[in-house]
């Protein structure tokens, strides 16, 4: 009796599935076909959004609360677009809590302070990051000339967006680019980048036993360095605060 109710459950079961297969497919279809009936414009942006898909949610913003902003984000105010540099919270007595954040102008490069409340709504802007391959700098424009490696496409970004980490930039290296609607927002490369040693300096603290010493880079940096390395020397570098890492 046991087999025979198992046996009853498991057809049952297998006769929803089907027609819950059916029903799908049938919705597809529909949505498919709809498409005929679309106006043209409406059916190219439709394309273009499933083509790309996380342009759909590049167009539409989000609101936030200031208590939730943090660097790297990226907001709408007065109808341009700036980048969260740094974020910090504050409390000003009865005025309650507050966020000071340093804004940086996507077009411009201009930095500003702002202040939030924490519970003040702010308009978010959602951003696609993408992969380039740096080729070279316009001595005209200044501008960061990268390519995109499927497409071969090519991205003029303003260096500003690079920060101080321009100079590191060599042939081929890879960095990833924040975009939004096809503009750039913000670049940034490796954590770690190799380069060689153009001048090796005397130590910097005068004693028998020196440790470390300054030397100049082929990017014109200066860093610290182990007193063992000598010019010639291909050395790792850490980008985020300019430091020897290690030999490469």
């Amino acid at each position: 009796m046991r087999v025979v109710m198992n046996r009853l459950s498991r057809a049952l079961w297998d006769f929803k599935r089907a027609s819950s297969s059916k029903k799908i497919s049938r919705a597809l279809s529909t949505c498919i076909q709809s498409k005929q009936w679309l106006p043209s414009p409406y059916r190219e942006s439709r394309d273009s959004l499933f083509a790309s898909p996380w342009s759909a949610t590049q167009l539409r913003g989000a609101k936030s609360r200031g208590a939730d902003l943090k660097p790297g984000n990226v907001i709408e105010k007065k109808g341009r677009i700036y980048q969260v540099v740094k974020a910090q919270h504050t409390t000003q007595g009865r005025g309650g809590a507050i966020i000071q954040v340093e804004l940086r102008d996507v077009d411009s490069g201009s930095k500003s302070n702002e202040r939030f409340r924490t519970d003040e709504t702010v308009e978010r802007v959602f951003v696609a990051e993408k992969s380039f391959t740096y080729l070279y700098t316009d001595e005209e424009t200044g501008n960061i000339v990268l390519m995109e490696p499927e497409t071969y496409e090519q991205l003029d970004v303003p260096k500003h967006l690079f920060g101080e980490c321009y100079v590191y930039l060599q042939d081929d290296m890879k960095v990833n680019v924040q975009l939004y609607n096809e503009r750039a927002t913000s670049a940034s490369i490796p954590t770690r980048v190799t380069c060689t040693v153009a001048e090796s300096e005397i130590p910097m603290r005068a004693s028998a036993t020196p440790q470390y010493k300054k030397v100049l880079l082929d990017n014109g940096l200066t860093v610290q360095v182990p007193k063992h390395i000598v010019e010639g020397d291909k050395i790792i570098v850490n980008t985020i605060d300019h430091s020897y890492m290690s030999r490469a």
